[in-house]
């Protein structure tokens, strides 16, 4: 009767732990963020796409669609990521329940055994074998508590073998989903260097043909215009800071530069080599150093402004206070939003070349109420 005892004690210190479930809620807004973002800039290319087709117009229609396959690409390798860590935690459960699987089976294998055993008898012969009352009673309820214990373990048994089971389908499952977003990662890829070669082509053709590059200087004339009604009105609506600050006029020429990189268009009046039209430039164009893609405030200020603008791309228009502005174009990603409080030299957003015929630069302004200033007048020498 010493293995009945013995098999209690197996049985009660196997008793099954639950597996923690991990928190997923982060990818599931992160992936619910960039939906919302996909959203939008299909709905902007269906817009472009019912407007009158020019060499600027076909420009936005490229870089929304490059805007949007680079949040496919976001929305896929986030969706990798949920995915790998999801196999990964199935991954880790298979160990333990195979080796919880094992003990189990061999509980149960015990437990037939006693069985078997025990079957051989009836209980008068038990009784007679039984050397005293209190033996008996002993031995009774260790058969009670046994037949109570093999309907768990067995239960328990058949538990673990499903939840084995479902890991390993899981696990099969999330391989292929694996291999099918990496395969659509790749895709997507393909689609953006299409994309880019597009885009390279468009801004080729503007540059040598005469009539292409003569009607791109009247829009981007006509988006300067539209720049020179949208500060009209952010001077109008003017603010006031809530809290102590030095007036940008004082850091004159010792203001920071808003990224590291070298100029590529200057200000002012600027001829071009081959059809000597002549365009006026409210500010400068830099083109990024090495791998330095973060853009900065050059003072503290206030966000007032933070979109997409027709011949900017995605524009950034930071308020310094008594009509001074500070504006940042051709943006990749924002790193603001409109009302935020910043500090000088706070990173506002990431390059790109959205809108710009020039590649991956930075547009960037700085104008006294409405006035454009030469920015390399008020950028620290170097």
């Amino acid at each position: 009767m010493k293995i009945l005892r013995l098999f209690l004690i197996i049985i009660l210190l196997s008793s099954p732990a639950l597996l923690p479930q991990e928190d997923i809620s982060e990818y599931e807004e992160r992936l619910e963020k960039i939906f919302e973002q996909i959203k939008d800039l299909q709905k902007r290319i269906e817009e472009e796409e019912k407007k009158e087709s020019t060499a600027l117009s076909r420009l936005d229609r490229i870089g929304f669609k490059k805007r949007l396959i680079k949040k496919e690409i976001s929305l896929t390798n986030i969706q990798l990521e949920k995915t790998n860590r999801e196999l990964r935690s199935i991954r880790e459960r298979i160990p333990p329940l195979k080796s919880r699987l094992k003990k189990e089976q061999e509980s149960i294998e015990k437990i037939l055994v006693t069985v078997y055993k025990f079957g051989k008898f009836n209980f008068i012969e038990f009784v007679l074998q039984s050397k005293d009352f209190k033996t008996l009673l002993a031995e009774s309820k260790n058969l009670t508590l046994l037949a109570q214990y093999q309907d768990k373990i067995i239960s328990g048994y058949l538990d673990t073998l499903a939840r084995l089971n479902a890991a390993e389908e899981g696990q099969k499952r999330k391989t292929q989903e694996l291999s099918q977003l990496i395969q659509k990662a790749r895709q997507k890829r393909k689609e953006l260097e299409a994309e880019e070669r597009n885009n390279k082509n468009l801004i080729s053709e503007i540059e040598k043909n005469k009539k292409a590059h003569t009607q791109t200087i009247g829009e981007l004339k006509d988006r300067a215009e539209q720049l020179e009604i949208l500060m009209r009105k952010l001077v109008k609506e003017g603010m006031v800071f809530p809290f102590p600050f030095i007036p940008l006029y004082e850091k004159k020429g010792q203001l920071p530069w808003p990224i590291e990189g070298s100029v590529i268009t200057n200000f002012g009046r600027q001829r071009h080599p081959v059809f000597r039209t002549v365009t006026i430039r409210n500010g400068i164009e830099i083109s990024p150093r090495g791998s330095e893609m973060i853009i900065k405030s050059i003072h503290s200020g206030r966000v007032v402004y933070a979109d997409y603008f027709k011949g900017y791309g995605n524009l950034i228009i930071i308020d310094h206070g008594m009509t001074y502005y500070s504006l940042y174009g051709y943006c990749e990603e924002f790193l603001v939003e409109k009302g935020d409080l910043i500090k000088g030299e706070h990173p506002i957003a990431v390059v790109g070349d959205f809108g710009s015929l020039k590649g991956i630069s930075l547009y960037f302004e700085i104008r006294f109420k409405r006035k454009p200033l030469n920015p390399l007048q008020w950028l620290r020498g170097r």
